[in-house]
């Protein structure tokens, strides 16, 4: 997936409810389902300019709303400082060896690292 598939399925996720029935529609078949234009019109019964049109709204309302918000690219500097912070963790539990407590408290922290980046 290119980088900018990749933000406007991020902004998608975020803000996607944010854009009309049909907006939300074309999108999602387009960007996730991976069908055409043509595709997308022939199910529609509109156009291909008309599919494309939606879309075009669409990426640029989402993109307007990160403009706003900057919500993804939060997201994804506390995401990069997540998998930081647990790296850091682990380094910990490695080097607290024979302690246990140490390890025990490292390994309870990368647990909660882990519950918060969802994985």
């Amino acid at each position: 997936m290119d980088d900018e598939t990749l933000l406007m399925t991020m902004l998608f996720d975020f803000f996607g409810d944010l854009l009309t029935e049909k907006q939300r529609e074309y999108f999602d078949l387009y960007h996730n389902e991976d069908l055409s234009l043509s595709e997308i019109a022939g199910k529609a019964g509109i156009s291909r300019q008309g599919v494309y049109d939606i879309i075009t709204r669409a990426e640029k309302s989402l993109v307007e709303l990160e403009d706003k918000t900057g919500i993804v690219k939060k997201w994804r500097e506390t995401r990069v400082g997540l998998e930081k912070a647990e790296a850091i963790a682990r380094e910990l539990q490695h080097l607290s060896g024979s302690n246990v407590e140490s390890a025990s408290l490292a390994g309870e922290l990368i647990l909660t690292l882990e519950t918060l980046k969802g994985g």
